[in-house]
């Protein structure tokens, strides 16, 4: 899966960058998908979703970020499969997280965008 996301969507940013959005990317996932670690995005997820956190465990399959339309602007897309409560797996989900480049205190930091 990791080797067809990136044959499909060549790199486009630093790879320091796309590896850094896909670690927040991963992070932000999860706590969607199983409602743990949302205090960590309270942007993210400063209203109720409904039907998020119906997942117990969650594995990332492939994930790549890449720039979406400008230089100050990212997407991560992830591909995954996770398993309820009651154990059943639904397999090669798939999920765009969008992030902004800011400045906080002279520093850049990409900042998460709340969840479409």
């Amino acid at each position: 899966m990791q080797r067809h996301l990136e044959r499909s969507w060549p790199a486009d940013l630093p790879q320091a960058t796309a590896l850094r959005l896909v670690r927040d990317g991963e992070a932000v996932l999860r706590a969607d998908a199983t409602g743990a670690g949302r205090d960590r995005w309270p942007t993210v997820f400063a209203t109720f979703r409904a039907g998020a956190g119906e997942f117990s465990r969650l594995r990332i399959q492939g994930a790549i970020a890449r720039r979406d339309g400008s230089s100050r602007q990212a997407v991560v897309h992830l591909v995954w499969a996770g398993a309820d409560p009651g154990g059943s797996y639904a397999e090669n989900r798939v999920t765009d997280l969008y992030f902004t480049l800011t400045s906080t205190k002279g520093h850049s930091v990409w900042t998460p965008q709340p969840l479409r």
